[in-house]
């Protein structure tokens, strides 16, 4: 994605908040940015998008914890939870360099 040069430092920044958050709280972080920057497009669009991810990864641990009846979901919260870093960091730089972030996979529940 191309940079954005009307992004002003604090919308910026609260769409970094957005995405880095996701490591530490989960979609709580995400949700208070989500409510917090309606008079802030490019901030209230990646905090979306950073919202749907993490709500998609609550439902992986969900899952995960049902299935560590069998012995698997070990290895899925695991897993879950390194692409959860892992993406979290990638959209946090996206959007560190004032480029919009769209996580690979995600469940689109809030628009």
């Amino acid at each position: 994605m191309a940079v954005n040069p009307e992004i002003n430092s604090d919308e910026k920044n609260l769409a970094l908040l957005a995405h880095l958050l996701g490591i530490f709280t989960g979609f709580v972080g995400a949700l208070v940015i989500w409510l917090i920057a309606s008079e802030k497009p490019f901030a209230k669009q990646q905090a979306q998008e950073a919202l749907n991810f993490q709500i998609t990864v609550l439902i992986a641990y969900i899952a995960s914890g049902i299935l560590s009846v069998i012995g698997v979901g070990f290895l899925i919260t695991s897993a879950v939870w390194v692409v959860n870093l892992i993406f979290c960091i990638m959209g946090t730089m996206a959007v560190s360099k004032g480029q919009g972030y769209t996580y690979p996979f995600a469940l689109r529940l809030i628009k």
